[in-house]
């Protein structure tokens, strides 16, 4: 079951940010060595433990690795802070895979990673700072974010509107708004969202992407789960959403400054990727995944793997009620390859 324990281990970031790793305190043999999991914004490495029959810990757990979880800058176990996703490519990233090739003796290691923990990490890989790292499983984004007409207008004209008056957004504030602030963006949520989701889950949809649900199918949560994400989601900056437009503006991840294409040139990195997508994320597009896909098997043709599934959207691919037999044997399979 998910009450998983785990060990944490505090590490420095390149930069001097404290960031921490969580350990699995697994029960069964390691075999297969380290693999490190990677969250997105504003959640932390939590978010793979959901009060499912079966979560991905455990998956991970029984077919032998040694797992650990990442809680970079952008996680609710940091301090807040006005982060982009060059911050936490160049220092938090390199920093964690080298803590956890130190704390194992692993010459190298594998990692799950998800949203923005995947596109940051991709740039860490492109730019040839997490060397150590031989095989990265994505879910739904890496270095191409699509998104809909109705997102991008939500980043164009509605986020600036927003920056006025907060420098941040936190679906906490669907249970608990502690100023005027927070319950003026909490009465906005309660006017636009009318999904049969909690209100910290309606607040997560009006943050990120633009469905009712934007992050998962209700149909594939139980309700414990539903309930259990009301703790799961906290801060987020709007320094992150100033970068991410401008990397859907460009059509594929560019620096803070926007001087950096990082697809513009060869990436610097061997190791083997395999891009998961849900056809109905509303978040970002499962075109998101295929571009990127294409880019690199262009480079080295069928060396990459792309997985799309027809029945699930962005973060229901973790936890998911059944994403225990549609999802997971296919991560392990791309893990093990």
């Amino acid at each position: 079951m998910y009450n998983h324990s785990f060990d944490v281990y505090p590490f420095l970031s390149r930069d001097g940010f404290s960031c921490n790793l969580w350990r699995l305190k697994s029960t069964g043999p390691v075999t297969r060595g380290p693999v490190l999991l990677v969250h997105g914004a504003g959640v932390r490495s939590n978010i793979f433990n959901p009060p499912n029959r079966r979560n991905f810990l455990n998956a991970l757990a029984e077919a032998g690795y040694d797992v650990w979880l990442e809680n970079w800058r952008g996680s609710m176990e940091c301090k807040p802070n006005n982060w982009d996703l060059d911050q936490v490519a160049l220092n938090d990233h390199p920093a964690a895979v080298e803590e956890v090739c130190r704390l194992t003796g692993a010459e190298s290691i594998k990692a799950v990673v998800h949203c923005q923990g995947s596109t940051s990490f991709m740039i860490s890989a492109v730019k040839g700072l997490v060397p150590r790292v031989k095989t990265i499983v994505s879910n739904a984004v890496s270095l191409h974010p699509v998104v809909s007409g109705f997102s991008s207008f939500k980043l164009d004209l509605i986020l600036p509107l927003a920056a006025r008056l907060s420098t941040h957004l936190n679906p906490q504030w669907g249970d608990r708004a502690p100023d005027f602030k927070a319950k003026l963006f909490s009465r906005m949520v309660k006017m636009t969202h009318w999904e049969k989701d909690t209100d910290v889950g309606k607040f997560v949809s009006f943050t990120y992407g633009s469905g009712f649900p934007a992050l998962w199918e209700l149909d594939n949560l139980s309700d414990e789960t539903k309930n259990w994400i009301r703790g799961e989601f906290g801060f987020v900056p709007f320094s992150f959403f100033d970068h991410i437009k401008k990397c859907i503006s460009s059509g594929a991840l560019v620096s803070a400054d926007g001087r950096e294409n990082y697809t513009a040139g060869l990436p610097k990195t061997d190791a083997r990727i395999a891009f998961f997508a849900g056809r109905l994320n509303k978040c970002f597009k499962a075109e998101s995944q295929e571009r990127s896909w294409r880019y690199f098997n262009r480079l080295k043709p069928g060396y990459h793997q792309l997985h799309l599934y027809p029945d699930y959207s962005h973060l229901d691919i973790f936890f998911g009620k059944n994403a225990c037999e549609d999802i997971f044997p296919a991560m392990i399979h791309e893990l093990n390859h």
